[in-house]
């Protein structure tokens, strides 16, 4: 028994992505987004507000961003075919790509937008700015009502998730604004909170860039130590060397594994490779978070046939 592969399933899995139960609600937070950004590009041209425009601008961003994480988990359902055989699934994590590097284009058209105000003085109508930006974070708040579930679990909803926390957060630093603007007269107090969404955003849009990149160069699954899982695959009976080890993710939800084993010679002999397999899917699916693991039997003399590049 030269090879053999096996296949362990975390539990608690159902089918799709871990985006997919969370279709809906992206669709009711998309519908949100994009009334209250209407309410705001109204809103800024009726108040002169850079404020409150940036954070439409920011909230037409979003709805885009929603809008592709939608398409991208409809897409992610597709079955396998032809050769794409894990299907779609790897759409979810472009899309997250997608709405990172947008939050981060937004955030450098707010800081430009609000540099070039410097020393402006223009005037604002503060009872329109605050109403808008109450009624837009009245909004957002019901937005991540909705998805503070499916953020943890999915990167495409987290970045749903982030793109309308930085509305929300946008929306309170234009009603505090609004209020300066209000009680002072003091108009800078619009550039400056304009400032403030861009500092409250560019944190989060290179958070989730990152960790969407991750994904694509095929990164170990957070929570997933190779040396760890090197020493539990050691220490299966009949187990005496692995090589060939490697840990990456698919989609949010779906991290797979595999690895070369190489088994006693004498356990192959007796015909024990069943036993060792089942031995290290029960294994790996106790101790670690792994969706699908896929492992390579090999006798020891195997080891002459192996291709002059591997990874021990």
């Amino acid at each position: 028994m030269g090879h053999a592969h096996g296949h362990a399933h975390g539990p608690g899995r159902g089918a799709g992505t871990a985006s997919a139960a969370h279709r809906r609600r992206l669709a009711v937070v998309l519908v949100l987004t994009l009334l209250v950004m209407v309410a705001e590009v109204v809103g800024a041209l009726v108040s002169g507000s850079l404020a409150l425009l940036a954070d439409a601008g920011h909230m037409a961003t979003d709805a885009l961003g929603v809008g592709l994480a939608l398409g991208a988990v409809s897409l992610a359902q597709r079955p396998p075919r032809g050769r794409r055989t894990f299907g779609w699934q790897r759409v979810e994590i472009l899309a997250a790509v997608a709405n990172g590097l947008l939050l981060l284009a937004v955030t450098g058209y707010v800081v430009v937008e609000a540099v070039r105000r410097i020393g402006e003085t223009p005037e604002v109508g503060s009872g329109v700015m605050l109403g808008v930006a109450s009624l837009g974070l009245a909004v957002n708040l019901v937005g991540l009502a909705l998805l503070h579930r499916g953020r943890t679990g999915s990167l495409n909803v987290r970045g749903a998730y982030l793109e309308v926390l930085g509305d929300a957060l946008g929306s309170v630093a234009v009603i505090a604004a609004a209020v300066v603007i209000a009680l002072t007269g003091w108009t800078p107090a619009d550039t400056v909170a304009s400032l403030v969404i861009a500092v409250l955003v560019a944190p989060r849009a290179w958070s989730l860039l990152r960790e969407a990149v991750d994904v694509l160069l095929e990164a170990a699954p957070r929570g997933v130590d190779l040396d760890q899982v090197r020493q539990h695959i050691l220490g299966v009976p009949g187990v005496t060397g692995v090589h060939d080890l490697h840990a990456w993710t698919i989609t949010s939800g779906m991290p797979v594994l595999s690895a070369h084993v190489v088994v006693a010679d004498e356990e192959l002999e007796a015909g024990h490779g069943g036993r060792v397999l089942d031995a290290l899917c029960a294994c790996l699916g106790d101790h670690f978070d792994v969706e699908h693991c896929t492992f390579q039997l090999e006798a020891g003399t195997h080891a002459g046939h192996e291709a002059p590049v591997h990874h021990d």
